[in-house]
Parts: C-alpha cells; structure tokens; sequence
C-alpha cells in the first residue's frame, strides 16, 4: 500500500493502473486489489484517467488554509523540477515536523519516500531547516524538548550541533543543505518561504547524492523561495530583509 501511495508524485496527478504497475514492481492483480481497498478507504479516488490520491492521502487538516500557498507555489516547484531534472518539494512546520504539501519530480519521485500529506522531521531534511533557521530560540527549544529524532547515521540529533547548523543557515542568508540525513544517498537543498512574521513554508530540490551540486542549485532554491514570497505577499517587499525573526 506505501509503495502505491508513494508512486504519486504530486497530489494532483492521476496514474493509470498500468503507471502503477510500473512504478511499484507488484503484479497487476496485486496493485487492482490494494486499489480496490484504497478506494474504500478513502486513500485513493478512481479519476478519469485512471486514480489520483484521495481526501484521507492529501488531508492537511493539520496545517488548515494552505491552498494559497499551494497554488503560489506550484509552477515554481514544476519549472525548478524540469530544469534540474531533481524532486521538488513544498512543506509546512507542524510540530517538529515537515509535512509535505507537494511534491514534484520525474522518475526519481516515485523511486524518493516521500508524498503528499506525509512527514518528515523538519530538522532532517532541508526544507524543514530552513523553516527551523528562523523561528525563535524559545520556539526551537519547545519544539525538541523530547529529544531529536535520528532518520540515519547523519541526522544531526545533537541540540548544540543542530543550533550551530542553523546558525550556519543564516549566514548563507536562509539556504541548507543535507545529504543522507533524511533518506541515504539523498541529498537536498531548501529554503524558506518568509512572510511578514516568520517563516511559513520550505521548499526544496533533491535527488541522488552525487547528483546534487549545492553550489549551483542554491541559487535557483533561493531565487524560487523569493518568487514565492513575493506572489504571496506582492506589497509587502521583502521581509527577509526587514526581519530576522528572533
């Protein structure tokens, strides 16, 4: 059921059976059988071309009232993904938690466990810290008063190590960087949509470890997170420059 949820790739596309069959690997009886059961469910809907995720799949209940940045945010996650050939992703901060609210990509996104609707830690994944680099240090401090999580033998689950880490962030003006942190042998980078009182969403470009050149996809995640920015906020100039939020 995880590896069919996971084939697609943003919350809005619809994949035939036989897409299915392809991205998974199972046996078609196998893949029509668990659909079957999604759709009773609720996981999965039947669409015309085939089946897109369901209303339990894209449930952002969580994190109510983002269908603007959704929608500000969507050909900019498409253009960034075409260009680079990389996974695109959108996500919010709940809790101590990235929840993903889009995701697009090539062949590489249904081979990265990621989707729409699921979660990752937020101090895991690049996205996610960007988020992080700009909240307050009271907030940061709530937030893993439980201690931090690992995901990989890389995750930064020190609180002294990760406070330097984002502190590393804001001095590269918002952008990061993982690599095997969150999933191994992936590596991201993420910036942070800011609006006029903090941060409200992370973007971010992923892909295969080599493959990732942070020297030359910094500047288009940053240039995005700005685009991003300015289609939501267009009076408001540019607020990273006003505020440092904590």
């Amino acid at each position: 059921m995880t590896w069919i949820l996971d084939a697609f790739d943003s919350r809005t596309a619809q994949l035939s059976l036989e897409d299915l069959e392809l991205r998974t690997g199972l046996p078609r009886s196998t893949v029509h059988r668990i659909l079957d059961q999604l759709v009773r469910l609720e996981w999965v809907d039947r669409a015309p071309l085939g089946y897109r995720l369901g209303r339990r799949s894209t449930r952002t209940d969580v994190v109510p009232g983002h269908d603007r940045l959704r929608a500000a945010a969507a050909p900019v996650l498409h253009r960034m993904a075409l260009q680079t050939g990389n996974v695109a992703h959108l996500t919010v901060l709940d809790g101590a938690d990235s929840v993903y609210l889009d995701k697009v990509g090539g062949r590489l996104a249904a081979a990265l466990p990621t989707r729409v609707g699921g979660r990752r830690p937020a101090h895991a994944n690049a996205g996610g810290k960007a988020i992080l680099a700009w909240l307050p240090d009271e907030s940061l401090a709530g937030l893993f008063e439980g201690g931090i999580r690992s995901c990989t033998d890389r995750t930064i689950t020190d609180p002294d190590a990760l406070r330097r880490e984002l502190e590393r962030i804001r001095e590269r003006g918002g952008l990061a960087f993982e690599s095997g942190e969150a999933v191994p042998g992936v590596a991201c980078v993420g910036a942070a949509v800011l609006g006029t009182d903090g941060p409200v969403a992370g973007i971010s470009l992923c892909g295969a470890e080599q493959a990732v050149d942070p020297d030359r996809l910094g500047p288009l995640v940053a240039a995005a997170a700005r685009e991003i920015t300015r289609a939501l906020y267009p009076m408001s100039g540019d607020p990273a420059r006003r505020a440092r939020f904590r």
